[in-house]
C-alpha cells in the first residue's frame, strides 16, 4: 500500500461492533474541498442567506405599505368623480335666481354640508386658497391679474375649489395669480 493511503480501523464505544473506515486519501484525490474552501463557501451561504432574509423583509414592508396605500386612497377614484357633484351644487348656490325661495336655497346648502361631510369621514379636504400664496403644487394658474392691494405671487380670485386626500392632492384649486 502506498505510504499517502493508510487503513485505519474505528471503534465505537457505543456498539460492539468494530467499524471499518475506507482508506483515506488526501482530499486533491477524492475531489473534495479543503477546509478553507469550506469556510469561504460557508461564509458566502451565510451571507447569501441575510441577503435573502432582507430581501424578503423589504418585500414584507414594500407589501404592507401598499395595501395601507390600498387602503388609504383605495376610494380616490370614486371621490374624484364626485367632485364634480360639489361643483355643481355650489354654482347653484351662487347662481340662484331671485324668485328661488328661502328653503330652496338652505336645501341646497344641507346638501351641500352633507356632501362635504360624507367626503370629510373619507379624508377629503378642500383647498380653497383664501389670501394665500401660489404654490403650483396645490394651486392650478389660470390667468395672471393686477391687484395693488395683493403682493406679486398672491392668489387673486379662485374660479374652483382644490381637493385633498390624505395629503395627496387630488385636484389642484383653480386660482388667479397676483401678478403687479
Amino acid at each position: 500500500m502506498p505510504k499517502d493511503k493508510k487503513d485505519k480501523k474505528l471503534d465505537i464505544e457505543d456498539s460492539s461492533e468494530t467499524v471499518n473506515e475506507e482508506v483515506l486519501k488526501e482530499p486533491d484525490d477524492l475531489g473534495t474541498p479543503s477546509y478553507e474552501e469550506l469556510i469561504d463557501a460557508n461564509v458566502e451561504l451565510e451571507k447569501s442567506l441575510l441577503r435573502a432574509n432582507a430581501d424578503l423583509d423589504n418585500a414584507l414592508k414594500r407589501s404592507h405599505s401598499e395595501v395601507e396605500k390600498a387602503h388609504k386612497y383605495g376610494v380616490e377614484k370614486l371621490l374624484v368623480e364626485l367632485l364634480p357633484v360639489i361643483d355643481n351644487l355650489e354654482h347653484a348656490l351662487n347662481n340662484l335666481s331671485e324668485d328661488a325661495t328661502k328653503e330652496d336655497k338652505e336645501g341646497i346648502e344641507l346638501t351641500l354640508k352633507s356632501f362635504e361631510s360624507a367626503l370629510d369621514k373619507f379624508g377629503m379636504i378642500p383647498i380653497y386658497p383664501v389670501n394665500e400664496e401660489f404654490n403650483p403644487e396645490k394651486h392650478e394658474a389660470v390667468t395672471m391679474e393686477k391687484d395693488e392691494n395683493k403682493k406679486d405671487g398672491s392668489i387673486g380670485n379662485i374660479f374652483q375649489r382644490g381637493w385633498e386626500l390624505h395629503s395627496r392632492i387630488v385636484r389642484p384649486a383653480r386660482v388667479t395669480v397676483i401678478k403687479n
